[in-house]
């Protein structure tokens, strides 16, 4: 897919470009980014380098992923990125799982859930997709509230998905349906107690 540039009031999400290197390397050095995240650490400038040049637009090219980088319009500063991922838009599951992460600096400002409304929209709307995902590793409140604000609900935990440093964690997951924000889907959904009714009942 072509990279795709979205804005909202506050903020302008695009793909990230070389320039942004250095403030991609920076805001990964916040132990919480490593700590809930899939990034290196310690994350070095080759890491960062990587991401940007190569992962990033790799993603984009071959439907694997969409990342935007997410920055203040008011100076460019980089507030956080998210992407879209496991992207399955092209069959009949037409799904994606949203992810993110928030420099240190921003947090508590509500840029995260401003971009989320935007890509969340984006997907729905543009992509077509009928369900998103969140996953995070439970006990990641932060990643919660967010996905929460946006209007996904909580599914329960599933264990041992997350395999991280060597270990397995459990991870909390949510979904969100275009019907959640009152949007129309293409396939109709039959949820499990109307499944449950008898014939003609």
């Amino acid at each position: 897919m072509e990279p795709t540039t979205l804005t909202t009031e506050r903020l302008l999400l695009r793909p990230f470009a070389p320039d942004d290197i250095p403030a991609v390397h920076a805001a990964c050095q916040d132990p919480a980014i490593p700590r809930y995240t899939p990034v290196p650490s310690p994350y070095t400038l080759e890491d960062a380098r990587l991401y940007v040049e190569e992962r990033c637009p790799q993603g984009w090219r071959e439907d694997t992923a969409y990342t935007f980088g997410v920055f203040a319009r008011d100076d460019g500063r980089l507030t956080g990125s998210m992407a879209l991922i496991q992207l399955k838009l092209h069959t009949p599951e037409r799904q994606a799982e949203i992810g993110y992460w928030t420099a240190k600096e921003e947090r508590g400002r509500g840029y995260t859930a401003e971009a989320g409304r935007a890509v969340v929209r984006w997907a729905f709307e543009e992509l077509g997709a009928e369900r998103l995902e969140w996953i995070a590793e439970a006990g990641n409140e932060g990643s919660r509230a967010v996905a929460r604000n946006l209007g996904f609900r909580m599914e329960g935990i599933t264990r041992a998905l997350i395999p991280h440093n060597g270990t397995r964690r459990d991870a909390w997951t949510g979904s969100l349906l275009p019907s959640d924000l009152g949007l129309p889907t293409r396939t109709p959904y039959l949820p499990y107690p109307d499944r449950e009714r008898p014939a003609g009942g």
